[in-house]
């Protein structure tokens, strides 16, 4: 009976940490899309996007047992850059690309940390969502442009949007994987 329970609840939490994983996966589609705004104010988009990824990845938070506070605190900095640009306050109290670049890295510290707690494939999916968080913070302190790949896709568009736009869809795509797989672990029993 224990074991039932237990498998139930293992199969739940999988469930709800998968749904996470695939709605942060779509986020990187419509993050892909924003140079389609072209010259409009992306900055509100960009802060909501990263809200609602922020949101999923703490329902998801919630239901690991390994490694809750760890990202629990990711989602909660995904939450905090994503509130900065959606109330306009990027650009104000520092730049965006200061805010994208701290988000990234932050991100990416708390996820090698948690890479130490986690197991097999869970682990190999958390280094790869820090190694990518980490080269895009990188990339964007050095500042190699996004922007010449977006442009030569879309057209003429802002440089911030264009870079921001695939910087967040790389993000979000390691994110959300790698959450699709701590849920397929948990369906089995592993997390």
């Amino acid at each position: 009976m224990q074991q039932d329970i237990s498998s139930d609840d293992s199969a739940r939490r999988g469930r709800i940490v998968g749904l996470c994983g695939w709605a942060i996966v779509a986020l990187s589609a419509g993050s892909a899309l924003l140079p389609l705004l072209g010259h409009a104010d992306a900055k509100p988009v960009i802060g909501t996007m990263l809200v609602v990824a922020g949101i999923f990845e703490a329902i998801s938070a919630w239901q690991r047992h390994d490694a809750r506070i760890l990202a629990l605190l990711a989602a909660l900095l995904t939450i905090a850059a994503g509130l900065l640009f959606a109330t306009q306050a990027a650009g104000h109290l520092l730049p965006a690309l200061y805010i994208v670049a701290g988000w990234l890295a932050g991100r990416a510290l708390l996820f090698f940390a948690t890479a130490g707690a986690e197991h097999g494939s869970v682990r190999r999916w958390t280094i790869v969502s820090a190694v990518t968080d980490a080269a895009l913070a990188v990339l964007l302190i050095i500042g190699i442009s996004i922007a010449t790949l977006v442009v030569a896709l879309f057209g003429e568009t802002s440089p911030m949007i264009a870079s921001f736009a695939w910087v967040l869809a790389a993000s979000f795509v390691t994110t959300g994987l790698m959450l699709v797989e701590t849920a397929n672990c948990a369906r089995r029993e592993e997390v």
